[in-house]
């Protein structure tokens, strides 16, 4: 089974990124975010086509919008962070009916935050905490959990095209890692962490002074996965080949392949 995280940072722009990326590498579940369209917009058609027979879809005009494509039957979805009051649609939790059991994921398209000090940097603050909450709950239900998404947040040094200029920087703050590493305590591991990876991964890179090209990215997209899923993981990666593509999404997807 392989499972993926992308942002496609407009799913009306990147839909045919989507269906070839798809097309060559027919993962079995594809959690997008950054959709920027609303419910019924969403092109369900054309990706049941693509042999995603069960899509759940929580989305949002302009902004926004997360979304989980798969083979398996999915059910049981609660939208954004039970108890926390938000108007932005940027989580969706499901169960996925798999061959080897129940997988409950949670798909997330993090606050971004802007900068420390700011009104949406205390807004990313607050949504943090009641993501940990959430999840808390979630994991207590379930421990066989996978959480995905854009976190916005390059939690080491190692994940940063410039750890020493960029220091305290949206998504290099302390407190952001912090964050971060309070997910990992509630018993969630990087999965791409378990791997050796090549030096310098990253899955974001800014459409401006050639960021791609000079590889001035972060790696700020991931999947955590539970100790219960930790044994699962046989692979972790990023493919970077999208991001070469004409207006491509700024952010490249990454996949897990679980036993």
């Amino acid at each position: 089974m392989k499972l993926t995280t992308w942002n496609v940072n407009s799913l009306a722009a990147r839909l045919q990124h989507v269906l070839d990326w798809t097309a060559a590498n027919p993962v079995d579940v594809l959690c997008l975010q950054e959709l920027k369209l609303t419910d019924d917009k969403f092109p369900l058609d054309a990706l049941r086509a693509a042999g995603y027979e069960h899509c759940a879809v929580f989305g949002q005009k302009t902004y926004n919008g997360v979304a989980v494509l798969s083979r398996f039957p999915v059910r049981d979805a609660v939208k954004n962070i039970v108890g926390f009051e938000d108007e932005s649609s940027r989580l969706l939790s499901v169960t996925l009916d798999t061959p080897a059991g129940d997988l409950r994921l949670v798909n997330g398209y993090f606050v971004n935050g802007q900068a420390p000090g700011s009104e949406k940097f205390s807004y990313k603050m607050a949504w943090l905490r009641g993501l940990r909450e959430h999840l808390r709950e979630e994991l207590a239900r379930h421990p066989r959990l996978v959480l995905v998404g854009d976190f916005n947040i390059a939690p080491e040094d190692r994940d940063s095209y410039d750890p020493v200029g960029l220091k305290e920087t949206i998504h290099h703050t302390t407190e952001e890692r912090d964050h971060f590493r309070q997910l990992l305590e509630l018993g969630l591991v990087d999965s791409f962490r378990l791997f050796e990876q090549p030096e310098k991964s990253f899955s974001w890179w800014d459409y401006r002074m050639l960021g791609y090209q000079k590889n001035r990215g972060l790696r700020i997209d991931h999947i955590l996965v539970t100790e219960a899923v930790k044994p699962l993981v046989k692979a972790c990666s990023i493919d970077r080949a999208p991001r070469k593509w004409k207006q491509p999404s700024d952010h490249a997807p990454v996949t897990i392949e679980l036993a």
